[in-house]
């Protein structure tokens, strides 16, 4: 086995293939989650001020492992180039969603070599927990809910249409009806489409509520569809999940009769 097809092994490997994990792509998960918990513990003022160059050099050294693994995987996906020329196939790598994930999560690791704004790198931090993205190249699951979901972006599409006639109906009518006596809040349209995301999705933070009767009347129907509205995308993802769950239990019960 050559060098670049014993790294693409390491590196691309999956586990809904025949191959299990790889050693590296097990280091990789505990990197991610160490990175990641870092970032966390790092928007903590009284953590970090104390001990801001370790998490920098934390963060550096984060920075450098996803930077190797970024490079490693350009160049030796060029093994599964066949006939076309190697740099088409890492180009074509280069542009898929996951390649563009480690793309940001290396730069934003990197950022503390080159800028010292502090406001900069606590958006960078945060930037950052992209790296727990990269979980889904690891994960079957993941991979296979993905899949039921997108079987189901029809109904999700209709789902949030709904939601979208829902909102404009529910911020036209209590501006209709509460504009003249509660401006600031109902005074337009987008000042209370606020209120009704915030009814729809049953958060009621309670800084913005109709007074008049009427107002009253039209906010008590857009509170009670929003329990459908709520429920409706809950089911549908509830029915992707157990699909994906389904499909992965069977195709391990294949995998152990074929063996």
């Amino acid at each position: 086995m050559g060098l670049r097809r014993h790294v693409y092994h390491q590196l691309f490997a999956r586990a809904d293939r025949s191959d299990k994990l790889t050693l590296f792509n097990r280091f990789m998960i505990v990197v991610i989650l160490a990175a990641v918990a870092v970032t966390i513990v790092a928007t903590e003022p009284k953590i970090f001020r104390p001990h801001r160059e370790l998490f920098i050099a934390l963060e550096m050294t984060f920075g450098l492992i996803f930077g190797v693994e970024y490079v490693g995987r350009i160049w030796s996906v060029a093994e599964e180039a066949g006939d076309e020329p190697a740099w088409k196939a890492r180009l074509r790598f280069m542009v898929t969603p996951l390649a563009l994930i480690d793309l940001i999560v290396v730069v934003a690791a990197l950022m503390p070599f080159f800028f010292s704004d502090v406001a900069l790198l606590r958006i960078v931090r945060l930037i950052r927990l992209a790296a727990l993205a990269k979980f889904g190249r690891f994960s079957a699951a993941l991979r296979e809910l993905v899949r039921a979901l997108a079987e189901r972006r029809y109904e999700l599409l209709v789902t949030m249409a709904l939601a979208a006639c829902l909102l404009l109906f529910g911020a036209s009518s209590l501006y209709w009806a509460e504009r003249h006596v509660q401006p600031d809040a109902f005074g337009s349209i987008p000042r209370a489409l606020w209120w009704a995301i915030i009814t729809l999705t049953t958060v009621g933070y309670g800084d913005a509520s109709p007074i008049t009767p009427l107002g009253k009347f039209l906010a008590s129907i857009v509170a009670l569809s929003g329990i459908g509205l709520v429920a409706m995308p809950t089911g549908i993802m509830a029915s992707a999940f157990s699909d994906a769950m389904q499909r992965q239990r069977g195709a391990e019960e294949d995998k152990q009769t074929d063996t």
